[in-house]
Order: structure tokens, then sequence, then C-alpha cells
């Protein structure tokens, strides 16, 4: 009995697909992974598409270099510096995935781009500028962000007696967030593996900032 593909129908049937609930074929699973299958993090599969990746170094098809901010320089020693506050940002859109499960890696992305943006703006000019969108999930998750940078700054002010966060860091916070997420994501529709790197980083009832118990570093350099 040879049974068919739950998708085309017509090649023979090798893997389960879970999301689908049904069996297709090979073909299928890697023309359609992450475009029209909402693909769950712990199919194997697309675990093995990830590391692959991964090992190869691919990158979503041709990135667009403008959208990177190449303009803005992020050398190593930020990263240590400003280590809590990369932890706090990635943490808000972290918690912005979880309460809206829907979210893609092309939402986040589409957020941090957009707060990036009005950062650059925002250090290069003093003017205050949000980029226009009419996307609401983006909206929500610029407003978690933006939320975590008062608090920081609010943190700062009670332990230290003033804030030194400048917006020229939180730029530049916003920005080696976007680049670890481009690198990440595997660029298709329904990709999820950024989102799915951020909550193996913040497992449910665990706090933004690493404490002392943790040991070393969560920063991974994209």
């Amino acid at each position: 009995m040879h049974l068919s593909c739950a998708i085309c129908e017509e090649r023979k049937e090798k893997r389960f697909c879970p999301a689908v609930h049904g069996r297709i074929c090979p073909q299928c699973c890697g023309e359609q992974r992450e475009v029209t299958l909402d693909c769950p993090g712990d199919c194997p599969y697309l675990q093995q598409a990830r590391e692959h990746a991964t090992a190869n170094r691919e990158r979503p098809g041709e990135l667009d270099r403008e959208a990177l901010f190449p303009e803005v320089e992020i050398a190593e020693p930020f990263l240590y510096e400003r280590e809590e506050l990369i932890l706090g940002l990635s943490f808000a859109l972290a918690k912005s995935a979880r309460a809206d499960r829907a979210l893609m890696d092309r939402d986040l992305i589409a957020a941090v781009s957009s707060l990036a943006k009005s950062y650059q703006t925002l250090v290069k000019s003093s003017l205050i500028y949000e980029a226009p969108t009419a996307n609401v999930a983006h909206q929500t998750i610029a407003r978690e962000v933006e939320t975590m940078v008062r608090e920081f700054r609010e943190a700062e002010q009670q332990q230290i007696g003033h804030t030194r966060l400048r917006d020229s860091e939180v730029l530049k916070a916003l920005v080696f967030i976007l680049r670890m997420a481009m690198g990440r994501t595997s660029g298709r529709p329904k990709s999820r593996a950024f989102v799915d790197f951020l909550f193996a980083q913040f497992p449910e009832k665990r706090t933004a900032i690493a404490g002392p118990e943790d040991g070393g570093s969560r920063i991974v350099i994209p």
C-alpha cells in the first residue's frame, strides 16, 4: 500500500509532520517548512534544518545591507559594558512573543528595526521621531521595549542617583539585537527561529537580568 503525501497527494509520504498532523514527503517538507506550515520548534526536521544553516553559516537570502545599519559600529567592549541593557531589551522581545504566540521572527525584526530608526534620528538630530506603522502587534512590541528602556533608566537613577544610559547606547543595543535576529531567522514568512532562541535564553519564570548564580555572559554574538 503506497500512501501519498498529505500536502501534494502525489509523492510518497516518508515523514510525520506535526504541523498538518499527518505524513508528508520530504520535498513538501523542505518547500513548505515555515512558508505555509506553522512548524513547531520541537520538530526534528526543523531542528535539523536550523543546525545545518548554523553549521554552514547560511543567511536568509540577500540581506539589505542598509537594513542592518552598517554605519552603527558596535565594539566588543560595549557588549560587556552594556550586557544588562541588551539582555533587558531581549527579554522584552521574549515577553512580547510569549504574550502573543502568533508573532513571528519578521514581526520582532520589523519592530526592532523601526525603533532603531527612531533612535538613530534622535541621536543625529535630537528630534523624537516614531516610524509610522499601522501594525498593532508591532506597536505593542515597541511599547514593551520602550518600557524596558524606561525601567532601566529608573533603576540607574535609584542605584547611582542619575542615569548614565545614552540614546546612542540604546541604538547600538537595538542594532546588535537586530543583527542577531537577522542572523538566526530562516527568512521564511513563518520562521520562529529567533523567537525560539529568545525563549531558550529566557525560560518562563526567569528574570531579564542574569543573577550572580548564573555565571558567565549570556550574550551570544551573531
